[in-house]
């Protein structure tokens, strides 16, 4: 099948257990592990270890914040990264939400386009062993004096640098990516939604070689009924209440069928907000149902044009992950 990437670690289950499940999945046809960074496991420990484990794997962090680390730990990072899994590793970079970046780590959200760009630039100058130094006219030198970064050459410069990759909600990333990054990450959005975002882009001059990769997360529920629908309901409601996704589904012409939620949210009223999710916004930004019905909304992705569909699979906690990772195989087995 074509590459599809799938989302660990497994809640409910320690990471030095993932061995075995992991097996499973490479075995099944899924190529590439991806993570994510926000309050659970960091995004590289378990990229780390699936690198060693299933050495065909390809490993993507989608994402780190770009503020959250400083420049050179990201660059160390991303090398690090690149050693473990050379020629198959993707480092993805964002803003990141105030929420986490302000709410949890203490640190000023400000001008998140101008961070993610700078720190782009800083890293494709540093993975390639160039130095960055503060006050030159150069775009590296420009990106190390907006970090305030002097003098800086990464110390061990890994032979096949990671594929860079943004994630990109507004207009602006989008373009950057296109621009300036080897793929764009996506989330929370619709195989048609995924045609809006390519083409808003489709003009942009590429700096660098090659064409741009385009990975999307799709949330998939196991499961029909109340349940799968509650757990589709109660993601949507924390994340699409975060101000920098309510300004994405805006811009995708949701923003009228978010009034509800947001006052529900607002007021406190978690309950509701869960309750007043619109069913059409579940059945756009969710797969749910059985393997094959979840593999059909996966193809609907392909044929809009993503690469690789990073399934996120979210499911109760009745479901245990050996059962989790039958459902995934089962899943990749319709799409063969």
């Amino acid at each position: 099948m074509r590459t599809v990437g799938v989302t660990l670690p497994f809640n409910g289950v320690p990471l030095h257990q993932h061995r075995e499940l992991v097996g499973r999945l490479a075995d099944s046809g899924f190529g590439e592990v991806s993570t994510g960074e926000a309050n659970g496991i960091d995004g590289l420990s378990t990229l780390l270890m699936c690198a060693a484990w299933r050495p065909e794997l390809v490993v993507s962090c989608s994402v780190v914040s770009a503020f959250t680390r400083g420049p050179s730990i990201m660059a160390s990072t991303a090398a690090g990264l690149a050693e473990a899994a050379p020629g198959r590793a993707r480092f993805g970079i964002g803003a990141g939400s105030d929420r986490i970046v302000q709410g949890w780590n203490g640190i000023p959200f400000e001008r998140p386009y101008s961070r993610v760009a700078n720190v782009l630039r800083f890293l494709r100058a540093t993975l390639s062993g160039e130095r960055a130094t503060a006050g030159e006219d150069t775009p590296v030198g420009r990106a190390a004096t907006a970090l305030g970064v002097t003098d800086y050459r990464l110390g061990r410069v890994p032979e096949q640098p990671p594929a860079l990759v943004v994630a990109a909600l507004g207009p602006r990333m989008q373009r950057l990516a296109a621009a300036e990054a080897d793929g764009v990450s996506l989330n929370f959005l619709s195989p048609d939604d995924v045609t809006t975002v390519r083409r808003a882009a489709a003009d942009v001059e590429r700096t660098v070689a090659g064409p741009l990769t385009v990975q999307v997360r799709v949330f998939v529920v196991p499961g029909d009924g109340d349940a799968g629908e509650l757990a589709a309901r109660r993601q949507i409601a924390a994340y699409l209440t975060v101000p920098v996704y309510t300004e994405f589904q805006r811009r995708l012409g949701r923003g009228d069928q978010l009034t509800d939620l947001l006052e529900a949210w607002n007021s406190g009223d978690r309950r509701k907000a869960v309750e007043v999710v619109p069913d059409q916004i579940v059945k756009d930004l969710f797969l749910i149902g059985s393997p094959r019905d979840c593999a059909d909304g996966v193809r609907r992705y392909q044929e809009a044009g993503v690469d690789i569909p990073t399934l996120a699979l979210m499911a109760g906690p009745k479901m245990a992950a050996g059962e989790q990772v039958d459902f995934l195989c089962e899943l990749a087995g319709h799409l063969r």
